[in-house]
């Protein structure tokens, strides 16, 4: 059983930064990927940045050089470090994971991010 609880989340002006961090119920090295998507309203959940293997990182294009993200492995969680942040970063952020072995995606919950003045 695995579980991810996402925190952080808030509402912020534009250009503003919030942190977001992710709390696994496990070890976070048994996880194969690790890290973040978003869903904004009307669309599709598209990928933000993944942890690969422990120290791989792929970000989606759009967030390169705002975005950050880093993997505690004594507290065992993820973190989203989201610098000069946009309107269109509004969206719904999700935490998920796979363990090795298995293609199976665990997610979180959610946490809302609102980038608005």
């Amino acid at each position: 059983q695995v579980q991810l609880v996402e925190s952080g989340g808030g509402l912020v002006q534009p250009g503003g930064s919030l942190r977001l961090s992710c709390a696994a119920s496990r070890k976070i090295t048994d996880f194969r990927t690790i890290g973040w998507y978003r869903q904004a309203p009307g669309k599709e959940r598209d990928m933000v940045a993944v942890v690969i293997g422990g120290s791989n990182t792929n970000y989606k294009d759009s967030m390169k050089g705002r975005f950050t993200i880093s993997r505690d492995n004594a507290k065992n969680t993820v973190d989203l470090q989201m610098n000069s942040l946009k309107p269109e970063d509004t969206a719904v952020y999700y935490c998920t994971a796979t363990l090795y072995f298995s293609n199976f995606p665990y997610w979180g919950q959610g946490t809302q991010v609102t980038v608005s003045s």
